[in-house]
């Protein structure tokens, strides 16, 4: 064997013997039981909160009032305003169109015509009444003198009537005038033909009058200062009777058209009562990536659901909708000139005045689990509590629960298998933040 093998064997063996050597003065480790890890979880805080409960839900903006622009009478239009485009704004007593008023002058003239016509005959007739009844008077006292200077004869059988007015006329035997005899002293003095030229004047005056009106009605002005909705009018356009030319929407007061749950109308004190007017709201509107707010009042509420959605509807009066919404306080500034009017036919979301309530809770809406649960931290371990929801919306719910005052941690995260009693742990976040159980 050759020296350099047995170099090698020397040091392989001396290796070995080392490393057996090591294996047995080694130290035996330490045995500890093994730690069973607790979630993590993230929460915020859940305590009692006491007041008024905010009832929120969205709504469509609507006119409050509406008024359809039509033809009362028969035309040509000669005129439309240039106010009167879709879109535009008229104010109140602006003539938005004509149309031809010469037919209707011509009826006014001939109107205006029979009526002086019939003042003549009214005074003609006046003055026949008045030489009658001079005539019957000039008789009377002829009459008179005769029945004076016959007073006595024995040979008069019979006295002729005091006058043909109907004074003194013949009376029959229980002492009335005799009806025949007044009839014909009425025809004498031509009061007859008087009334009856009265009458024809009053006529003619109310064809007058009829006339005027329908000379006005040429003449198509909007009641209210508004926004034209809908126009179709323009020059030398023939119209008819009942034609619809256009509509305008009362700027003075908007309307929000909102659906209520029998729950959430339940939160409102006095709703269904038709105390319109005294129960407040606000109305929030998304404009260019802000939020403005416009007070409101509840105008009305149906008192009875809606065959569809089986809610209540309710209606909300917002007064001076074109003055610019106030900016929602946090949002980031902007001028007050940039403030939007509240649009016709936006999406707005609203907040009507509810009940003052005790002992309820403010959670974020992720945090309301399935079946009206929610987990909250008592004492580093988990309880399902089972909640009544009192209202929710989109990114909160108000909720309460019989063991709402002893408080504690909202878990906000999810869970795999949650159950109650399990131990959990904070997250960091919370821990730094200086939140803990209560």
């Amino acid at each position: 064997m050759s020296k350099q093998i047995t170099w090698a064997l020397g040091i392989l063996i001396g290796a070995v013997a080392i490393a057996a050597l090591m294996i047995y003065l080694r130290p035996e480790p330490q045995k500890e039981a093994a730690q069973q890890q607790s979630p993590l979880v993230e929460t915020t805080a859940f305590e009692a909160a006491s007041g008024a409960i905010p009832v929120e839900v969205s709504g469509t903006v609507q006119p409050r009032d509406e008024v359809v622009i039509g033809a009362e009478v028969s035309g040509r239009l000669t005129y439309v305003s240039p106010a009167f485009r879709e879109g535009q704004f008229v104010s109140a007593g602006a003539v938005l169109v004509r149309i031809d008023p010469a037919d209707y002058l011509n009826q006014v003239r001939i109107a205006q015509a029979d009526v002086a016509a019939q003042d003549v005959a009214v005074l003609e007739a006046r003055e026949e009444v008045a030489i009658a009844r001079a005539d019957l008077e000039q008789f009377a006292q002829r009459e008179r003198a005769r029945r004076s200077a016959d007073a006595d004869s024995s040979a008069a059988q019979f006295l002729p009537p005091e006058s043909l007015n109907g004074e003194g006329a013949s009376a029959s035997a229980d002492g009335a005038p005799d009806a025949n005899e007044a009839a014909e002293a009425g025809l004498a003095t031509r009061e007859p033909q008087l009334r009856s030229a009265e009458a024809a004047r009053a006529r003619a005056s109310a064809t007058l009058a009829d006339a005027r009106t329908t000379l006005g009605r040429t003449r198509i002005s909007v009641p209210f200062s508004g926004l034209v909705r809908e126009e179709s009018a323009a020059v030398g356009t023939l119209v008819q009777v009942g034609q619809s030319l256009g509509s305008v929407a009362s700027t003075d007061a908007y309307e929000v058209r909102l659906f209520l749950t029998e729950d959430e109308a339940a939160l409102i004190p006095g709703l269904l009562r038709g105390t319109g007017g005294t129960i407040n709201a606000e109305v929030f509107y998304d404009y260019g990536g802000l939020t403005y707010r416009w007070p409101a009042v509840v105008d009305r509420a149906d008192a009875s659901l809606d065959a569809t959605t089986r809610n209540v509807e309710v209606f909300l009066r917002v007064p001076n909708p074109l003055r610019g919404g106030l900016l929602l306080e946090g949002e980031p500034g902007s001028s007050a000139n940039a403030a939007p009017p509240l649009l016709l036919g936006a999406f707005v979301t609203a907040q009507i005045d509810g009940a003052s309530l005790e002992d309820y809770a403010v959670i974020p809406s992720s945090a309301l689990r399935p079946g009206n649960t929610i987990w909250v931290v008592r004492e580093g371990k988990l309880r399902v509590l089972q909640v009544r929801v009192i209202q929710r919306t989109d990114t909160s719910a108000y909720v309460t629960t019989a063991s709402i005052g002893e408080g504690g941690q909202l878990v906000t995260s999810s869970l795999a298998s949650p159950t109650d009693g399990m131990p959990v742990r904070l997250s960091n976040s919370a821990e730094s933040a200086g939140v803990g159980t209560q």
